[in-house]
């Protein structure tokens, strides 16, 4: 489920190979930001290892979860990138990759309309779970719908208003892993609950690294991010502690026998998440930090996999 503002591609500068041509299918794609979207498979996969401790799977809903959760997280990218330019965030001066709107490589009509199409399908395809999981299931999917526009649009954008990481920890963490949980064994598993930190803080870690990117740009256009109320030294420890903070969540479950010894297989990890915690503190550039940001993704991604093994064979 997705709140997203911005979790962008893994590189820097604009993409490689030829010009990208308006209009064209390279345009929706940068648009679509197709190297973000392992942030959605991440807190399913755990969500589903969960339901495997309990005896509980079902492959239909797994995959089914997975795809209204990558469609909410592509609505969210596009409304992010239409909207975003409205605002003016989305300018010359940004660090981050290119953005369609901004480079006029899709209008802003074009993007309006695949953003309804994508929202409707993620609407219709989440009626199937809800005939799963009934009205709870009904209500975190109309606030995911309702999130990944209101993320950056409307009265009051949530992005806007420092209320990124927490919308990114509720719909790519609590909701993502616990709602995935719920859905095959009609349960809301403290487990569940309890791996949704780890899962959704790194996850918002990435949206942390976009919004360390874009102080300067994000402050002059009046976007209030948790970088900008923070500034940038205290940003990166907010960063830090969204990053390490899942290892100790993993202990302090090992502990209280929540999960195996062998969840420590989390730890392999560990080198990856702390090179990049510390290109984060030593680099302010644009292209460095687009790749620190694709780190992170990749690192909520290898977390969620070397913690399967302990909910697998447990």
């Amino acid at each position: 489920m997705s709140a997203v503002d911005s979790l962008d591609s893994p590189v820097g500068g604009a993409p490689s190979g030829p010009p990208v041509a308006p209009g064209s299918l390279r345009a929706w794609i940068l648009a679509i930001r197709p190297h973000t979207l392992t942030v959605s498979l991440a807190p399913v996969l755990v969500g589903t290892g969960v339901a495997v401790t309990r005896g509980a799977f079902d492959l239909g809903v797994a995959a089914l979860a997975l795809f209204v959760a990558v469609l909410l997280q592509v609505g969210s990218n596009l409304a992010n990138d239409v909207f975003d330019f409205r605002s003016g965030a989305d300018n010359e001066d940004r660090k981050g990759p290119p953005r369609a709107a901004q480079q006029g490589l899709l209008s802003e009509r074009a993007l309006f309309v695949g953003l309804g199409i994508t929202l409707v399908a993620a609407f219709l395809f989440g009626l199937l779970l809800v005939q799963v999981g009934g009205w709870p299931i009904l209500a975190i999917g109309l606030a995911g719908i309702v999130s990944a526009v209101a993320y950056t649009a409307g009265p009051f954008p949530l992005g806007y208003h420092g209320l990124g990481d927490l919308f990114v920890y509720l719909f790519f963490g609590l909701a993502a892993v616990a709602g995935t949980t719920f859905l095959m064994t009609g349960t809301w598993d403290p487990l569940a609950i309890a791996l949704s930190l780890p899962i959704g803080g790194i996850a918002a870690g990435v949206l942390s690294v976009n919004n360390l990117r874009d102080i300067e740009t994000d402050t002059a256009a009046g976007k209030r991010t948790m970088a900008v109320r923070l500034g940038l030294e205290l940003g990166r420890h907010w960063y830090a502690l969204q990053v390490l903070g899942g290892y100790a969540v993993v202990a302090v479950l090992v502990a209280m026998g929540w999960l195996p010894w062998w969840a420590a297989t989390v730890l392999l990890s560990l080198p990856h998440a702390l090179k990049t915690l510390k290109t984060v503190r030593s680099h302010t550039d644009g292209p460095t930090l687009n790749r620190m940001l694709g780190a992170t993704a990749k690192l909520q991604l290898m977390f969620a996999v070397l913690l399967l093994p302990a909910l697998l064979v447990s």
